[in-house]
């Protein structure tokens, strides 16, 4: 994937010195957008990523992966100011759908002038961290024949955490917080009252529309509602190709009440379900002010404003 990736950017580079310099390239206000979806392991991110590879052809936007050394989603310094340079100033890769498993960064920090649009999904903490122990153990439908890290461990999630074994602690809830709070050290410092808070305000004030896995279908149509230049047709792909858009965890074993009670105890759990719980009362007040329901099924409002009054009046 690496070369492909480095050999489609080199082509690139080839036609600038052909076609004329990059400056010279002029874009619609229409498509010069960016949107990050700094997604979060195991939260449905591949069911909706694939979505978006699959309408972008028809759409005309690019997706681009990004990939980072070991699943780091902590960026040095240095690779902060390429990837900001590489999402603002590569024109041809806009409009542009980045997506990729690195925490939030807040681009204004590098003086540029048009910030992208960050939208992200964020899952039931435990929920996440169990198809995440079990993945990392069978892996899932989407590739069946990879070999995953704990390949070969048979040990159930209630085993783990009956014996408090390091796959299931505690510590291991601490993902969705960090991937909001960003790139600042305190973000990952597990437990820090400070980094759900930076977390928090993250999601309302630097995210275009934050979703939950449960409510997937909801949060896809209010994205094509919103923006449909990305993603037009979303709902309905969703909605028909449900079977080939879903990765499903091999495996899973659903953990008991007393499992579940174990963990919820910890001050980790508490805060990693206070965020999510936060991210799902805004994320339900969003949708409640921009659909309706009727028959069991939901409609987007149409608009529902006007400009009544408009001086000087024209002749």
């Amino acid at each position: 994937e690496r070369a492909i990736a480095r050999h489609e950017v080199r082509e690139i580079e080839q036609r600038h010195t052909v076609d004329g310099p990059r400056q010279d390239v002029t874009l619609d206000e229409d498509d010069d957008v960016v949107i990050i979806y700094n997604r979060v392991p195991k939260t449905a991110s591949t069911s909706f990523t694939n979505i978006a590879y699959d309408l972008c052809a028809k759409n005309k936007y690019h997706v681009l992966h990004i990939n980072t050394t070991k699943n780091n989603p902590v960026m040095s310094l240095q690779d902060q100011v390429r990837f900001v340079k590489n999402v603002t100033s590569w024109k041809e890769m806009k409009p542009g759908f980045y997506h990729g498993h690195i925490s939030y960064l807040d681009f204004a920090k590098f003086g540029v002038k048009k910030k992208p649009i960050y939208i992200n999904v964020i899952r039931d903490p435990i929920e996440r961290l169990v198809s995440y122990y079990y993945f990392l153990r069978f892996g899932d439908d989407y590739r069946p024949g990879l070999r995953r890290r704990k390949q070969g461990d048979k040990k159930t999630f209630d085993e783990c955490v009956a014996a408090g074994g390091s796959d299931c602690a505690p510590e291991k809830l601490w993902l969705q917080i960090p991937f909001f709070c960003g790139h600042s050290s305190e973000c990952w410092n597990v437990g820090s009252r400070w980094a759900l808070e930076q977390a928090k305000y993250n999601l309302i004030n630097e995210y275009f529309l934050v979703g939950v896995t449960e409510e997937l279908e909801d949060f896809i149509m209010l994205l094509e509602a919103a923006l449909p230049r990305f993603f037009r047709g979303a709902t309905e792909l969703y909605r028909t190709g449900k079977k080939s858009h879903l990765r499903k965890t091999t495996e899973k074993k659903l953990p008991t009440k007393e499992t579940i009670a174990k963990l919820q105890q910890s001050e980790i759990w508490k805060m990693e379900n206070e965020f999510y719980e936060f991210a799902l009362e805004q994320f339900q007040f969003v949708r409640a002010h921009a659909v309706r329901e009727k028959d069991g099924e939901l409609y987007i409002l149409a608009q529902n404003f006007f400009y009544e009054k408009i001086y000087p009046k024209s002749n």
